[in-house]
């Protein structure tokens, strides 16, 4: 594979896994918002905080992600919040229901490891 088919691989994996986790954090805005706050709170941190830390991950997280600005850093919160979902909240239920958590880890770990190449703004 040359560099410049490595590099457009690197932005189709970084917007295609952002984008589609966008759709899970967007909804998820409103929630903030309500008069009383409805969301788990899978490791005791309380029910907003665990809403916000959620929003960080699945909806700045991934904007960053997007443009390739400060790529590494904004994969870290969204590879937190997937791991949590694995070990904690799916930790018992079949790989059926936990497999959209593994895919999404193991796409932003990549993410993280190979960088954003060359189509982002980090490399600019």
């Amino acid at each position: 594979m040359n560099r410049n088919s490595t590099h457009l691989a690197l932005a189709i994996l970084r917007i295609g896994f952002s984008g589609l986790l966008l759709t899970h954090g967007i909804p998820k805005i409103g929630k903030l918002f309500a008069d009383t706050i409805e969301f788990p709170d899978p490791i005791g941190l309380g029910v907003t905080l665990s809403l916000i830390l959620v929003l960080i991950a699945e909806v700045v997280g991934p904007l960053f992600v997007i443009i390739g600005y400060k790529t590494k850093l904004a994969t870290i919160p969204t590879i937190i919040m997937m791991t949590v979902a694995v070990c904690v909240v799916h930790l018992s239920d079949p790989i059926g229901t936990k497999e959209k958590a593994l895919l999404y880890l193991i796409g932003f770990i990549v993410i993280y490891l190979a960088g954003p190449g060359k189509y982002s703004i980090d490399k600019r």
